[in-house]
């Protein structure tokens, strides 16, 4: 930033001579913003992450699914039969036995219970024996409910739309990030040309002063001393000239890539007229800085995640449910006899997974997760300071740079 301002009182009235590009300082930035691989990238990113929003949305809508629920589709094959005696033969199988079924699913986010409409219809046709038979479920309601389980359908519709409007966030950050980085590269390459300026008005004078300390040497008026250590400066602001010169070819090359022009590309850089007049208070930029700023808003965000770390290692403590299923069903020789005055399905289960002596693994697990939810609290408190902290750095350091451009104008 000094070199900028630097940069700005120096050069000021410089107008560039005519070249094939000639690039302000805003023709730059709007270059990187449209074609540098930096901007491709942060566009990739917000693509990603969107797809990534829109994919959390999707859970809480109804899926309509078809899986396959039968045994082998074809097999023929000697396979052991069990025989209602207990024995086992070992027959020859020749049979397709293809079943499909079909779901109509949906999530209840605030009670963590899965609902679905299924219909499940069997095919069993022995190639053998000549016989086939249909059997399924033409309709059934199905519900699984667990108790006291974590629940992420809750958890995600808290903490989801906050790392989507963070992205957002990253990526308007990411979008001037990019200016930034475009507006340090058109000042290195100014930098670097006044350096080669500066480099070569140093060479023509050494040049002029060895000429003239050579001609007094040849009449006697100095030592040879002298002349070699003249001769020796001539040499090191000839150095420096090559240095200078690679210097700025590097600066070069690193803008053209960034900005995307074509290898061969001639550019000339032009200085702007003049640095906008604003100020900016201490309490507004904490006021945008909090509006705007993503690491503001993953505060948030990283609490609710350390919440609901806690719940997801309570809620895996005690493992209750429950599961029904109420339904028709029915069985013949032909898809359409399973609609044919069906019999009631009713089907009710229940889950239990419940510890009674685990010697304190669970009050471990539960005093490890509060401790690092603790953590977590104790850390983000820091982190917002800290944030407010650079933010008003920045603000002051600002004032002191305006400040300097001002005296540097003056001077």
């Amino acid at each position: 930033m000094n070199k900028i301002i630097l940069l700005v009182g120096c050069l000021l009235l410089q107008r560039p001579a005519a070249a094939q590009n000639v690039l302000s300082i805003e023709d730059v930035i709007q270059r990187a913003k449209t074609q540098s691989p930096a901007f491709k990238q942060t566009e990739t990113i917000k693509e990603t992450r969107y797809w990534q929003y829109r994919s959390y949305r999707t859970n809480y809508n109804p899926q309509i699914r078809m899986n396959y629920s039968g045994g082998a589709l074809y097999s023929n094959s000697i396979t052991p039969i069990r025989q209602p005696d207990g024995t086992i033969i070992y027959l020859p199988v020749n049979q397709v036995n293809p079943g499909v079924n079909f779901s109509l699913q949906q999530p209840l986010q605030w009670t963590n219970t899965n609902i679905s409409v299924n219909s499940n219809y069997n095919y069993f046709h022995d190639l053998t024996n000549k016989t086939q038979q249909w059997n399924g479920a033409p309709m059934y309601l199905q519900i699984n409910q667990p108790f006291f389980s974590y629940n992420r359908y809750k958890w995600d519709r808290r903490i989801e739309p906050i790392k989507y409007e963070e992205s957002r966030r990253d990526y308007a950050e990411g979008m001037e990030q990019i200016s930034r980085d475009a507006v340090m590269f058109f000042f290195n390459v100014m930098d670097a040309q006044v350096n080669l300026q500066i480099a070569k008005f140093n060479l023509a004078n050494n040049d002029t002063i060895y000429k003239i300390e050579q001609g007094r040497y040849n009449i006697g008026t100095t030592s040879e001393d002298k002349l070699l250590q003249v001769e020796l400066q001539l040499l090191r602001s000839r150095q420096d000239v090559g240095q200078a010169n690679l210097a700025l070819q590097t600066a070069s090359l690193d803008l053209r890539k960034y900005i995307g022009l074509r290898t061969g590309e001639a550019f000339e850089l032009v200085l702007p007229d003049s640095i906008p007049v604003f100020k900016v208070s201490e309490d507004d930029a904490l006021i945008y800085a909090k509006e705007t700023r993503s690491a503001y808003i993953a505060f948030e965000r990283r609490r609710l995640e350390a919440e609901s770390a806690v719940a997801q290692v309570k809620g895996s403590l005690y493992q209750v449910g429950v599961n029904a299923a109420f339904g028709l069903n029915n069985v013949g020789p032909s898809v359409g006899d399973l609609y044919n005055n069906p019999s009631r399905q009713q089907v009710a289960g229940l889950s239990l997974n419940v510890p009674i002596v685990d010697w304190g693994r669970r009050k471990a697990a539960m005093q490890t997760a509060y401790a690092n939810k603790r953590l977590q609290d104790y850390t983000i408190a820091q982190d917002q300071v800290n944030f407010e902290q650079a933010i008003l750095t920045q603000v002051r350091q600002f004032e002191l740079l305006y400040l300097q451009l001002e005296i540097t104008r003056k001077a």
